[in-house]
């Protein structure tokens, strides 16, 4: 008989790579536009009030639209929504590339946003549905979430050596044969969609309508209320209807058969308990990486690319520390322990480094904090998602993994006005003076810590998952969280 587990290994080696290579590119786009938006504004002539809608329109389609890619996800396939995904985003980063007036470059940062929210459930799902739940899953999540670490610092980097050495456009044509690359590989590396028995060919498309507008007004006002002011129109009036609509969506998909989010998921205690705990996370998270982003800039001076190199350590330990230490936890403790340590690491990192802002201390004063706050990101990103596909039924792997995305885009939008407010709340800015520098370092230094702050007490919501050895539920939701073998890398 021919041993076939040779073979078997290299498939699921190959179809791993794919998929942390889908997820490095996405998390490459989320840093390497930041260092060019000087240059873009001044070649395609942005308003200083317009520029930030070259991020913020990203932020806005990739958030509204989740919901949506999850469903589709599940009616129509992973593979083919997959392949979708990435030839929307690729293309899109080439038209933009191309793009001679802000409208036309806004407009393709949105399609883009679409493609990423196709592409980044049917991601999660095929990792959720490809790799058996266990040591398997959790050893995908763990490459996956480190590829992410990976293409948050190399977005960083690449953003300030291709915009100083070839221009703002290779910021986003970089992009381009990376889509393209995974494109080609995808068909033989995925093969053929998994059908279950349990999935419908029906699709709500009113509750499909309602969660992408309700989503995309939510993320709209949390990403305008730092320029506009939260008492404006579009951000508080669009976070008030975008609660609203979502409210309406709750209601109609309670009365449809075939809804875009099954009600009865939030029945999954491992589910509901990953998507706050990625709530918090990622509003500590994406507000911290920008205030120490300013931090290095306006307060140490250093350049855009040697603020990018300050992110190094950083994500080499965050990596680290997913693809081995987060196994060695998860092996003995179990998702519940190991989210609460790594959460509480995480937070207390982020205060380290914020008591370390002191007296506008040096890179090296401020390394110990990086090397905390690295250790507990890289074990908290892969307990997350690990939590957040335990129990979940195949035919609604692409739904729940849109919910746990799209708690990370609200975190992060959330997060980063909520700390900027607290940055620069002390400092006088109607002048049109700039502030002074220990100013704007003791603002920095307070959001920080609070971030932080939150991290920990974000942490606790891990205890309401059920012990090691539970008795299962009878719910869905009331999946015992049982103990996960050592997993060896």
């Amino acid at each position: 008989m021919v041993d076939t587990a040779p073979q078997a290994r290299r498939n699921s080696g190959l179809l791993l790579a794919l998929l942390a290579f889908a997820q490095f590119i996405v998390a490459t786009d989320y840093n390497i536009v930041y260092v060019a938006l000087p240059d873009i504004g001044n070649a395609l002539g942005f308003t200083a009030q317009s520029l930030q809608w070259v991020v913020s329109a990203y932020a806005v389609a990739f958030g509204g639209f989740l919901l949506l890619g999850g469903r589709m996800v599940d009616r129509l396939g992973a593979k083919r929504i997959f392949l979708a995904g990435l030839t929307i985003f690729g293309l899109a980063c080439l038209v933009g590339g191309f793009a001679t007036d802000p409208s036309v470059l806004i407009t393709a940062r949105a399609v883009q946003g679409f493609g990423g929210a196709l592409l980044s459930p049917a991601t999660l799902t095929l990792i959720n549905i490809r790799f058996e739940e266990g040591p398997s899953r959790n050893k995908a999540l763990m490459v996956w979430g480190s590829a992410g670490s990976g293409g948050l610092a190399v977005g960083a980097l690449l953003g300030g050596v291709l915009t100083n050495s070839f221009g703002w456009q290779w910021v986003l044509w970089v992009l381009v044969p990376m889509a393209l690359l995974a494109v080609v590989a995808a068909p033989s590396v995925l093969g053929a969609d998994q059908r279950f028995p349990s999935q419908s060919s029906g699709f709500d498309v009113p509750g499909a309508a309602l969660a992408t507008i309700g989503s995309s007004l939510l993320v709209l006002g949390l990403v305008s209320g730092p320029e506009t002011g939260w008492g404006s129109l579009r951000a508080a009036g669009s976070i008030v209807a975008g609660v609203v609509v979502l409210a309406v969506f709750v209601l109609v998909e309670n009365r449809t058969k075939d809804p875009v989010v099954p009600l009865r998921m939030f029945r999954n205690r491992s589910l509901v308990t990953a998507i706050l705990v990625i709530l918090v996370f990622q509003s500590a998270l994406g507000g911290s990486y920008y205030l120490f982003t300013n931090y290095m800039q306006g307060v140490l001076g250093y350049s855009a690319l040697q603020a990018g190199l300050a992110f190094v350590p950083l994500t080499v330990i965050s990596m680290f520390a997913s693809l081995k230490l987060a196994g060695i936890l998860l092996g003995k403790w179990g998702p519940r322990n190991t989210l609460f340590v790594g959460m509480l690491v995480n937070g207390v990192g982020m205060v380290v480094l914020a008591l370390s802002m002191a007296n506008h201390a040096s890179f090296w004063a401020l390394l110990p904090g990086l090397v905390v706050w690295g250790i507990g990101g890289g074990v908290t990103f892969p307990a997350m998602f690990v939590c957040a596909a335990s129990g979940v039924a195949p035919s609604e792997a692409g739904v729940a993994s849109a919910l746990a995305t799209a708690s990370q885009q609200v975190g992060g939008a959330g997060g980063l006005a909520i700390l900027v407010a607290i940055a620069t709340s002390g400092l006088d800015l109607s002048s049109g003076a700039a502030p002074a520098v220990s100013a704007v370092a003791d603002g920095l230094r307070t959001a920080m810590w609070i971030g932080g702050a939150a991290s920990v007490l974000g942490g606790l919501l891990a205890f309401t998952l059920p012990k090691p050895g539970a008795a299962a539920g009878a719910a869905a939701g009331d999946e015992a969280d049982t103990e996960v073998p050592v997993i060896s890398h």
